[in-house]
């Protein structure tokens, strides 16, 4: 589907590569979070969790300036689905089909499997995204006419460059969505965590947590350079059954995860749980970087009430706390994040669409689709379950 390209833009170019080992591991040098490091990426291609056989048609731009020197690098597939991306856009492909038209392939920036806010071009030092961001722009609208591609979906914008995509390029649609993030407010503990709560909920959690440690359960974390063949071969056990109990596949094979056992320890903490005799019956993986915790994937062998709640938050937040991580991001999505404490944080997403009239229409209807996601990120800030506003509000 994907030939060798390159792009021309006025005085850069911009070359097509189809792997991150065609790309200068420099480029890679200023990303914030594991999940944009080049081992990251490189995991996911050698275990081909991504691969045109997925469905994933990688085709990033590589961006050169006039010296020919590599400066920018945007992460870009070609995709006929949209597994994988948690940005939903099913009803869009509908109209499209309803139209007549061919909302497949589009083209999608976004770390694969991972809803994480992050930078969404890797930049070389002292390269601003403002400066390569309308080259990047005009060689998608390229990349997109060649290959009949309805649209680009850049996907979990930080706050920051999606204020700088809004500027530089006003003409893209803006979509924002509300994920659940802890942050530490010097609470020293989790007990200083939930001295801070309503007395409602700070004895339900306690019940929660009670239920667990009454059936003599118990959780350990395994920091990465200690996490063993074995560990790595159980936890993919839970992950799977996550997957099969839904009766779907996981998006990763084992190989992906004892991959970056290796090549990013610092960056990867195994979390697992036994009952009171020992015996393993869940596991949790969590990324972490200077400052936030990341929870990933998680499965359970055994169906335990309020299992989920221990290995998944209160133990991530209790690991932050004991790391001097100042955040925990636990996942997407899931309301009852807000009543254990993890406070609403808006997304980002810009969007293109190649045809004039579903550009106007998907205009209106991000324009109604963030009013709404303004007001419930009110409401689920009020609903927090905390006894004085301890939180800025800020997305």
């Amino acid at each position: 589907m994907v030939q060798p390209i390159v792009l021309k833009c006025r005085m850069p170019t911009i070359r097509v590569i189809t792997s991150v080992k065609q790309a200068p591991p420099e480029i890679f040098a200023q990303s914030k979070t594991p999940f944009m490091s080049q081992a990251f990426w490189q995991a996911l291609e050698d275990s081909d969790a991504i691969s045109p056989e997925r469905g994933w048609w990688a085709q990033h731009l590589l961006l050169h300036n006039e010296a020919q020197q590599p400066i920018a690098l945007l992460p870009l597939f070609a995709k006929n689905h949209h597994r994988g991306e948690y940005v939903f856009d099913q009803n869009w492909a509908q109209a499209y089909k309803e139209n007549g038209l061919n909302y497949y392939p589009r083209l999608v920036s976004c770390i694969p499997f991972t809803p994480v806010t992050d930078e969404r071009i890797w930049l070389a030092n002292g390269i601003d995204l403002e400066d390569v961001l309308p080259m990047f722009v005009q060689g998608i609208k390229q990349l997109a006419t060649q290959q009949s591609a309805s649209s680009w979906h850049t996907l979990f914008l930080t706050q920051a460059d999606a204020a700088t995509f809004a500027k530089n390029q006003p003409k893209l649609a803006f979509r924002q969505g509300c994920q659940f993030l802890w942050t530490d407010h010097k609470f020293d503990n989790f007990d200083g965590f939930l001295s801070q709560m309503t007395a409602k909920r700070r004895k339900t959690i306690k019940a929660e947590r009670n239920k667990i440690h009454q059936m003599g359960i118990s959780c350990h974390f395994i920091e990465g350079k200690d996490i063993q063949a074995d560990d790595w071969i159980f936890f993919y056990q839970c992950y799977q059954r996550t997957y099969h109990v839904r009766g779907q596949s996981p998006y990763l094979s084992l190989a992906f995860f004892e991959q970056i056992g290796l090549t990013m320890p610092n960056n990867v903490v195994l979390e697992i749980a036994q009952d009171s005799l020992g015996k393993k019956i869940a596991a949790a993986l969590f990324f972490k970087d200077a400052d936030t915790l990341y929870g990933r994937y998680w499965g359970s062998l055994s169906d335990v009430a309020c299992l989920h709640f221990e290995v998944c938050y209160y133990q991530g937040i209790t690991y932050a706390l004991a790391q001097g991580l100042t955040h925990f991001d636990p996942g997407t999505q899931g309301e009852h994040k807000l009543l254990r404490g993890f406070s609403p944080v808006l997304t980002h997403s810009a969007h293109w669409l190649a045809h004039p009239q579903f550009m106007q229409a998907i205009h209106e209807y991000t324009e109604l689709e963030r009013q709404h996601i303004g007001e419930y990120h009110r409401d689920a800030m009020v609903a927090l379950p905390f006894k004085h506003n301890i939180n800025s509000g800020s997305g």
